[in-house]
């Protein structure tokens, strides 16, 4: 870990702040107590308010959307003076969607819980994606996600690992008896944007997907608790969608879909919209999924993935380490992939490439955009308890090329399959893998256990160095203030 990322998160010192730091129209005379604390970010802030500045009230009943939303209001004029933060207090905080704004820090309190409402008239239906030409559920519209923004920069969702309960149960239950009017609705999404941070807080029980950015670039995620019951429809950790510079690091997810999912558009839509996933960094992962994938690419990937790194991954109790979906008409690439250092225990397949996977957004789609799979690259990893060790199935007339597997040891479970390795469609070398894999995969000796290189010039969202920021919170706001919200 970089030395400033590590004296950030352990050199939480109580420090004072320039007067700067407080809300314009505040005098001494109406501060109050006020407390103090440090935070890592990649951008810190000049002026901060409280919720409860707002109307806020964490009684866990109490609709806060309107606080939120008039926090954020406020807060925006300060956008060119040095950017704002709210900070959410200790409380039970129930709200519907609410949207950010530009050089905005949004901070949660170790002790603060944002509650999802339960009531769908606070969530606005807005347009499908345009690269997936409807929403993901059903046909149409969306509802909009809990924490949403677009066409924004510098913006930061991060607190003392406070919490923000998506209250899913409900939505799930919809989803399974096919009630939903509209596709559900995700925790945080962010589109069209840049400069962006999304760290140290939990999630739980999100409606559908946690963290969707998309169409957005120079982007980290970082020290995210993510937790959805094993059983969850598509509560997808982490979504990186048409996104540019990406860094994903030191989460921990359990979920009921893939815990990392790169994505970018879905077949025609996808296409016609162009915009790929690449340069991505994903490390220090810890996942739990017991029916889909730790790192999945795909199945929406029709704008392209390329240069996705990923290292230093613990996969516990799932159904593959690594999995490509794509299928006839999605088009697109997944090209440049490597992932080194991962570790794997009771999983059902430890490589899974999947050239049939289907799911199409209409019948439009065109049946000669074919995907193309190449230079994938997985080194330095051990697995045991497997029940299969790879099940790698390309497109018949549209190989996956370029594939290569090095000093891999795979133990597999007392029940496994007898087929251990299931290959077709599919070229590429092997070195120093145990057991031997396919002949689609022949083995190249010992001299070329150093293959599957790992790039080692690093990517430019690396260079963005996080910061540690002071916070003074000082209130109640001036009545003046107050009568103007």
């Amino acid at each position: 870990m970089p030395r400033n990322i590590l004296a950030c998160f352990q050199a939480i010192h109580v420090i004072l702040l320039l007067a700067a730091t407080i809300p314009l129209r505040l005098n001494a005379r109406q501060l109050g107590r006020h407390d103090k604390f440090d935070y890592c970010a990649v951008s810190c802030r000049a002026h901060g308010a409280s919720l409860t500045d707002f109307g806020g009230v964490g009684d866990g009943t109490t609709s806060n959307t309107k606080a939120f939303q008039a926090a954020v209001d406020y807060l925006s004029q300060f956008a060119a003076f040095g950017g704002s933060m709210l900070f959410v207090p200790p409380g039970k905080w129930l709200t519907g969607s609410f949207n950010l704004t530009s050089h905005f820090t949004l901070f949660l309190d170790k002790n603060a819980v944002l509650l999802a409402s339960q009531d769908e008239s606070e969530w606005a239906v807005i347009e499908p994606l345009p690269s997936y030409g409807r929403g993901r559920d059903t046909e149409g519209g969306r509802y909009i996600s809990l924490i949403f923004g677009t066409n924004l920069t510098d913006v930061i969702i991060t607190g003392d690992n406070g919490t923000i309960d998506g209250q899913g149960e409900s939505w799930w239950n919809k989803f399974h008896k096919g009630e939903l009017q509209y596709t559900r609705p995700y925790l945080i999404e962010i589109m069209f944007s840049e400069n962006i941070q999304i760290s140290n807080l939990t999630l739980l029980n999100s409606p559908s997907w946690n963290v969707h950015p998309i169409y957005s670039s120079n982007v980290i995620v970082q020290g995210l608790t993510i937790l959805a019951p094993v059983t969850s429809p598509n509560t997808d950790g982490i979504n990186p969608d048409s996104c540019t510079n990406t860094r994903i690091e030191d989460c921990y997810i359990v979920s009921g879909d893939d815990c990392i999912a790169v994505k970018s558009g879905w077949d025609e839509y996808g296409i016609a919209f162009g915009m790929p996933t690449k340069q991505l960094v994903i490390r220090r992962l810890t996942c739990i999924s017991p029916f889909s994938a730790v790192i999945a690419l795909g199945s929406e990937m029709s704008g392209g993935i390329e240069d996705v790194r990923a290292e230093d991954i613990l996969a516990i109790n799932s159904e593959s380490g690594v999995r490509i979906k794509t299928a006839v008409g999605r088009g697109g690439y997944v090209k440049d992939i490597y992932v080194r250092g991962m570790t794997m225990k009771t999983m059902k397949w430890a490589f899974w490439m999947t050239g049939n996977y289907g799911s199409h957004p209409d019948n439009n789609y065109d049946p000669n955009a074919l995907p193309v799979i190449q230079n994938i690259n997985y080194r330095d990893m051990v697995a045991e308890n497997v029940t299969m060790a790879a099940r790698l199935e390309g497109i018949p007339g549209d190989p996956f090329t370029g594939i290569c597997i090095s000093n891999v040891t795979i133990e597999l479970a007392k029940k496994a399959k007898k087929v251990i390795w299931n290959c077709t469609d599919v070229e590429g070398v092997s070195s120093g893998v145990v057991p031997q894999p396919c002949a689609a995969l022949p083995d190249q000796g010992s001299g070329y256990i150093t293959a599957c290189n790992f790039p080692e010039e690093s990517l430019a969202i690396d260079n963005v160095e996080i910061q540690t920021c002071s916070y003074r919170r000082k209130y109640p706001l001036s009545n003046d203030v107050v009568n103007h919200l």
